[in-house]
């Protein structure tokens, strides 16, 4: 009788890695620019989504104007990797208020036993997570520019 050895997937180690962590971290500042712009160039959006999800906390025009110019300035740095010590940590904020605002989309997707819930906002766990990979893994994100920069 033969015996069947497994054979192990090649993930392409330090490949995998280094093109995970850049698509994670482009795709994640993307976010970010796309929600800032929302508030700049949609300002009655981004107030509805104030209203519905922020208890109508900070729900100026002008403010969500200044928030979506900032916001849309820590996303562009999170593209391209520059201060990420410092901007890894707004951008875990931003990303872990807004996972906090659809709690009930998170603990109960498709609003069985709380109100208000939405599956479509389930993602938002999985954005917070892949910010917290993005910087528990910040050493070895190798395509970010301030690493480019540093060499």
């Amino acid at each position: 009788m033969k015996s069947r050895r497994r054979r192990s997937v090649d993930t392409g180690g330090s490949h995998m890695k280094r093109w995970g962590l850049f698509l994670l971290r482009v795709s994640t500042g993307w976010l970010l620019v796309m929600w800032g712009l929302d508030k700049v160039v949609n300002v009655e959006h981004a107030m509805a989504v104030t209203d519905r999800f922020y208890f109508g906390i900070g729900n100026q025009p002008l403010f969500l104007n200044i928030f979506g110019v900032i916001e849309t300035i820590i996303g562009a740095l999170v593209v391209v990797g520059l201060f990420r010590q410092k901007i890894y940590p707004l951008l875990f904020a931003i990303t872990f208020v807004s996972g906090l605002s659809v709690w009930q989309s998170i603990l109960d997707p498709w609003g069985w036993l709380l109100e208000g819930s939405n599956v479509l906002l389930y993602p938002s766990l999985i954005i917070t997570a892949g910010v917290m990979t993005l910087w528990g893994f910040i050493d070895n994100d190798s395509m970010a520019l301030d690493v480019k920069k540093a060499a």
